[in-house]
């Protein structure tokens, strides 16, 4: 673990914010889609963070639930420039590009916090030499959640978000949009077929489950390290989680 200080500190709800450190030169270098560990130097609490910086900028970041009497977020939460954090040295994980196939379209397909990972592979120019064409969908409660809006709409990329509990222009779940063909009429695209697609899912158990459970009766393998399919998704731990 390395001592890095907090550069920046935004806060976009009651519920979610994000963070950016320095990057020690001692920090092994990353592929975009991995994770990290976080802590507060001062004890044992060591939690999972998927980096949301690109592999090649010079600072790191992060996107933070906010867990109510969480061990490390109750704590997290009230950090400010200047302060002091552990961030872990050895980046890994698996939602990586090198676990899929060549295909033509990448989807990332997140709810809440699991869009982090997605935020460092659309800042990766590696992801654009690869897929002609890249989707973002990001589901969430609250309009308030929808964190790095203003910067997915600016990419080259399709940016697909939706909320649950709020009026917006495209409401509901995704999957419920994938049910109800919205989802493939809004973005004139035919439903997802493994000679084309290729999808990498960050979200909460059951919303990991069930897509895997979809893309599998589609006919898509999930890739690893040692074999590269059609869809990833990380298995080293959950996204969101009860801190």
């Amino acid at each position: 673990m390395n001592l890095e200080t907090v550069l920046q500190v935004e806060h976009y709800s009651d519920a979610l914010f994000s963070f950016k450190t320095t990057r020690s030169a001692d920090i092994r270098p990353f592929k975009a889609g991995q994770f990290t560990m976080i802590g507060m130097a001062d004890d044992d609490v060591l939690r999972a963070y998927s980096i949301a910086s690109a592999p090649h900028e010079e600072h790191l970041e992060f996107l933070s639930i906010k867990v109510p009497g969480g061990p490390l977020t109750e704590r997290l939460k009230d950090i400010q420039a200047g302060d002091q954090i552990e961030v872990g040295d050895r980046p890994t994980g698996t939602l990586v590009l090198d676990n899929l196939q060549p295909g033509k379209r990448l989807w990332c397909v997140a709810t809440g916090t699991g869009l982090a990972p997605f935020l460092s592979i659309v800042r990766d120019p590696q992801t654009f030499e690869r897929f002609e064409q890249v989707i973002v969908t990001h589901t969430v409660r609250t309009t308030q959640e929808l964190a790095y809006a203003d910067l997915l709409s600016s990419l080259p990329i399709t940016y697909y978000p939706t909320v649950t509990r709020e009026p917006f222009q495209t409401p509901g779940r995704i999957t419920e949009r994938m049910d109800n063909g919205s989802l493939w009429s809004d973005l004139a695209l035919d439903p997802w077929a493994a000679d084309e697609d290729r999808v990498m899912i960050c979200g909460s158990p059951e919303f990991n489950k069930e897509l895997r459970t979809r893309l599998e009766s589609l006919g898509f393998a999930h890739g690893t390290n040692r074999a590269p399919g059609e869809f990833v998704q990380e298995r080293a731990f959950v996204m969101q989680r009860a801190d």
